[in-house]
């Protein structure tokens, strides 16, 4: 969990790995508690400790969730068009081989993932109908089709794969007919 912060904020970074070695310290230490003879001290102690080691490990967990509701998306300005198929398009079926062409103006394409998010850098999602069908590096590509009405979406997402904000987004409707 402490891992999904490392492109936050600096200060929630070390706020959660304190957290979370005071939590692992405290419970070191109500163990060891528990192993000598019980006084009214030593039980006050371990239920004190339990509760630290409790509470910081929670905290810590939940740091990553509420940090990432409060940290903004990237921009881009990328704009994100389809050269193919054209919206409105009848393909021969009853299985299209369906040539997609996109065109990015104002954004770069990097290979692989990152946390260190740049805005105008990332890779394209294809979904079909919904459905995810490619993560790629390419503006060209082919996608198998049946026939029938569908729906092809291309998004421009940066590279933990997530959206920019506001999302970069292309779409065309076209049919394979058999």
């Amino acid at each position: 969990m402490i891992a999904h912060l490392t492109s936050a904020n600096p200060v929630l970074v070390f706020v959660a790995e304190g957290l979370f070695f005071v939590g692992v310290a405290a419970g070191i230490a109500g163990y060891r508690l528990y192993r000598r003879p019980r006084t009214g001290r030593t039980r006050a102690l371990m239920v004190g400790l339990g509760a630290i080691t409790v509470a910081c490990l929670l905290v810590a967990s939940a740091l990553p969730f509420f940090a990432g509701q409060s940290i903004g998306r990237p921009s881009s300005s990328a704009m994100l068009a389809f050269v193919a198929p054209r919206s409105g398009a009848t393909l021969p079926g009853p299985t299209a081989s369906v040539r997609v062409e996109l065109t990015l103006d104002g954004g770069t394409i990097v290979p692989g993932s990152s946390l260190h998010l740049v805005p105008n850098e990332g890779h394209i999602h294809l979904y079909l109908d919904g459905a995810l069908v490619q993560m790629t590096t390419d503006l060209s590509t082919v996608v198998m089709v049946p026939s029938g009405t569908h729906t092809v979406r291309a998004e421009f997402v940066a590279l933990d794969h997530g959206p920019f904000r506001p999302p970069v987004i292309a779409e065309v409707t076209f049919d394979v007919t058999p």
